[in-house]
């Protein structure tokens, strides 16, 4: 019968003392507390998720809106029931209503803690650009648009692309809420060392101690239930995120007759 190997216990030996006046090595550092910052990580995560969601809700809106496009257009002959038309044209303005949500909330992921460049910027012209771009929203509200001007030449510094968004939101607001058959007004004026553009309209105007809630994301100035407006209540919060971005003070308050008074004040070029 063989008999079993015995193993004996391997002794490691002691490491070598450094010599008299050598350099000790140092321990490696353990990683501090402040080293890891969670708060950038948890930002960074956000902005990663929020690109991913919105290219996978992209990719299939595409397809929605250019079939529904085709379908409604009856490229490829009679649909056989006008009825097909309809609900092809219903499908098309639900998958842009979806879209332009898609890229509110993506804008408003991308502007957090964003600095824009300004430059001179003529504001007369970027008024003018967000009212063209609202034209469909004016005439199915039926709101008539009256601008005032005190020159034609004022300039202000901004970004061109933040100045017509931040007009953009206020202006489509204001139409909003507006009454039909009510009247927006857009003032540009020069305050000293300011360039002030006012925006107010005829609606029902909010309470003060609601503006704090109204300027977050997702919240109506009326209840939900009996809001005439649509919209997931983002504009405010892109108008407001903007205007940190360039700098510029935005600020809201009731007008004197009712209505909302929104005013976005910059600096002078």
């Amino acid at each position: 019968m063989a008999r079993s190997a015995v193993h004996k216990p391997v002794t490691l030996p002691d490491p070598p003392s450094p010599a008299p006046g050598a350099p000790v090595a140092a321990a490696p550092r353990r990683a501090r507390h402040a080293d890891f910052d969670p708060q950038t990580s948890l930002e960074d995560q956000k902005r990663a998720f929020l690109r991913l969601i919105g290219h996978e809700l992209r990719t299939p809106l595409n397809s929605i809106l250019g079939f529904s496009e085709i379908l409604s257009a009856e490229l490829l002959g009679p649909l056989g029931h006008p009825q097909y038309k309809e609900y092809a044209a219903i499908i098309g303005g639900s998958g842009k209503r979806l879209l332009r949500l898609v890229n509110q909330v993506l804008e408003i992921g991308r502007l957090q803690g964003l600095k824009l460049e300004v430059r001179p910027e003529a504001v007369e012209p970027a008024l003018a650009d967000a009212v063209a771009q609202l034209g469909a929203e004016v005439a199915a509200q039926q709101v008539s648009i009256r601008t005032l001007a005190e020159a034609p030449d004022i300039q202000a510094l901004a970004d061109a692309w933040g100045l017509r968004t931040v007009l953009t939101h206020l202006i489509a607001n204001a139409v909003a809420f507006s009454p039909e058959g009510g009247e927006v007004r857009l003032t540009l004026r020069r305050a000293a060392e300011f360039v002030d553009v006012l925006v107010e309209d005829d609606g029902p105007g909010f309470d003060p101690v609601d503006l704090p809630r109204l300027m977050k994301p997702f919240e109506q100035g009326e209840a939900a239930l009996v809001r005439h407006g649509e919209g997931a209540g983002l504009g405010l919060t892109i108008a407001e995120l903007t205007c940190q971005a360039m700098g510029v003070r935005l600020t809201l308050r009731p007008g004197r007759g009712g209505g909302t008074r929104a005013r976005v004040r910059l600096k002078a070029a």
